[in-house]
Order: C-alpha cells, then sequence, then structure tokens
C-alpha cells in the first residue's frame, strides 16, 4: 500500500495514489474533482475532520439539492471512498452499511435500420468512417477511438478491443464493407506517423506498465492510433508535446450535428449507434450470448434489455387492436 507523500498538497497526494493505482487519466480527473467538491460543499473543512455523517449529507445534497443521476452519486461515493481508503487511510467500518443509489432500468434508444441509413449519410471523412465503426461492431466510441494499428486483423477479418470497460479485452468482427476505408484510414495515420518520427517527436502514449515493458512501442507504427489526431497536444501528466487520438467531442458533435439533419425524431447519439448494432443483431437472429460477449457486457441481463426494443415483442404477437372480433 503507498503512503502518500505528506508534503504534497491534499489533492496532489490523490493524484499521486490514482498514479500509483493505475487510474485512467478520466478516473482521476473525476475522483479528484469530486474531492473539491466535497471540500467547497463543507465550507472548505479539512476530509479528515469529517467522516460519515458528512458523506451521507454530500451524497443526500447531490441528489436532492442538485437532482443527479444515480450513476453520477455513485461516482461521488467512489470518490470519497477512495480518499479516505487510499490516500488518508482510514478504516471506514460504516462503508459495508452504505446503501448505493440505484440505477433506473431504461430502455434504450434504437435506430431502425433506415434511420441508421440516414444518420450516416449525413457524416462525412473520418466521422463516418468512426461512426460506421460504432454501427457495425458495437464498439463503445473510446473503444473505437484508442484503436491502435495492431488491433486491426485483416487477416482474420477481426477487431481486437484492448481495456474495455471493466478493464478486460475481447474481439468483435470486422465488418466487409469497412476494409477498404479502414486501409486508407491506416494510410493517412502512416503519414501523420511518419511525420512524426521525422520531427523526433515523443512516442504514442501507452499504459505506464506497457511504457516501462516496451520502452520503444511508443514509437513504433503498430502501436500507432487508427484515428491520430491533426493536431498535437500535451499530456496532462508527463508534459509531454505528442499526437493523441482524435477527440471523442468531434464525433459526439458530428453525430448530433447529423441526427438534426436527418430529422430522425429520436434523441440519438454516438453510443445509439452501438445500442442499435446489438439490437438488429438479436432481431436478425443471433444468440444473445454471441451479442453479450460482442458488446463486453459481463451480466447476460445487461444485454436483454435489448429484447425490448426489438421491432416485435415476441413472435407472432399481435396487439389486441388488430386482432379481428
Amino acid at each position: 500500500m503507498l503512503v502518500p507523500n505528506p508534503k504534497l498538497r491534499l489533492l496532489d497526494q490523490c493524484r499521486e495514489v490514482a498514479r500509483f493505482l493505475h487510474f485512467s487519466i478520466r478516473t482521476e480527473e473525476a475522483y479528484c474533482n469530486w474531492i473539491r467538491r466535497f471540500i467547497v460543499w463543507s465550507g472548505k473543512r479539512h476530509p479528515k475532520e469529517m467522516g460519515e455523517s458528512e458523506v451521507r449529507a454530500f451524497l443526500t445534497h447531490l441528489a436532492n439539492d442538485r437532482n443527479v443521476a444515480a450513476s453520477t452519486q455513485n461516482q461521488a461515493l467512489n470518490a470519497l471512498l477512495f480518499l479516505y481508503q487510499k490516500v488518508l487511510l482510514h478504516d471506514l467500518p460504516w462503508v459495508g452499511d452504505f446503501e448505493r443509489a440505484r440505477r433506473p432500468k431504461r430502455i434504450p434508444e434504437v435506430l431502425t435500420r433506415e434511420e441508421v441509413r440516414r444518420l450516416l449519410g449525413q457524416l462525412t471523412g473520418t466521422h463516418h468512417l468512426v461512426a460506421s465503426l460504432l454501427y457495425g461492431t458495437g464498439l463503445r466510441l473510446l473503444e473505437a477511438l484508442r484503436l491502435r494499428v495492431k488491433d486491426i486483423d485483416f487477416g482474420q477479418g477481426i477487431i481486437i478491443v484492448r481495456d474495455g470497460k471493466g478493464d478486460k479485452d475481447r474481439v468483435t468482427m470486422l465488418p466487409e464493407s469497412l476494409i477498404t476505408p479502414l486501409k486508407a484510414q491506416l494510410h493517412t495515420a502512416r503519414e501523420l506517423h511518419d511525420t512524426d518520427r521525422r520531427a523526433g517527436l515523443p512516442g504514442v502514449w501507452l499504459p505506464e506498465a506497457l511504457a516501462v515493458k516496451y520502452p520503444a512501442a511508443p514509437l513504433e507504427w503498430a502501436w500507432f492510433w487508427v484515428f491520430p489526431a491533426s493536431d498535437l497536444s500535451t499530456d496532462p501528466r508527463s508534459q509531454a508535446r505528442r499526437r493523441h487520438h482524435i477527440h471523442e467531442t468531434s464525433l459526439q458533435r458530428a453525430v448530433t450535428a447529423a441526427v438534426r439533419a436527418a430529422e430522425l425524431g429520436k434523441r440519438a447519439s454516438s453510443h445509439t449507434l452501438r445500442h442499435s448494432f446489438a439490437t438488429h443483431l438479436l432481431e436478425s437472429g443471433t444468440d444473445i450470448r454471441t451479442v453479450q460477449e460482442l458488446l463486453g457486457h459481463k451480466d447476460v441481463a445487461t444485454t436483454q434489455l435489448y429484447t425490448h426494443v426489438m421491432k416485435k415483442p415476441g413472435p407472432g404477437v399481435k396487439s389486441p387492436l388488430d386482432i379481428p372480433v
């Protein structure tokens, strides 16, 4: 167990421990933000002076006053548990009795095949390719944007998802219709890779453990992004100036604009393409266990949600309004 450096400020101690535990930069930022909000809410008291009652009051404030979703409240709780258990090293005997907010079961928004066609028809270039990949493979947005060159196996016709949700790897199909555009995308990416090498820039970001084990890997073509950004950015941890993958907000904004332009009449997003992938596979007769593996769901119950939005509620079932008297 890491004992934080007492000379550091509290949030810097949090960052130190988060990096020791190999948290992603997004988790680190989210947890630090919640800890900061907790301190401000308490009147800038030090967390050492607070405990169970203050944590409960803060989470109640989020639910009642801020009206946050259950998932948001749970994230705040996880951040505070991290603070007390991993940073302040406090024993929390009340943790087991703390009831987490339950996430309501929501039926996902799904597009028809025709609506998907219309949506994709409003996109061009890289945005069209990434959106097509989301619908054609069921990848989450960041899973698609974080693809490395070596993750696409044209020979076997598969895409390997590394470090997906839950830190799990999985395999999904490579749509035949995307082989040619993906190869063209890799040609564009190769030009950026070679430009960066000639400029002597640092290689792409790798998780710390991999960067230590394979120190030359960040410079290799196999580890380069399939969808590299056109501009360089500063690594928030190392402060190195390097090339990252394209930012997710670029695709999210493009899809939002495409939904409006296609006049779908639905609140669709990039994640809706993943929902549509699962639903359309089930409608075509694909086994639910297979869909579960392709999506990377831990529990088949999560995958079963898509059975509620299939075209028909069951084989041959009709509305009583349509049954002749």
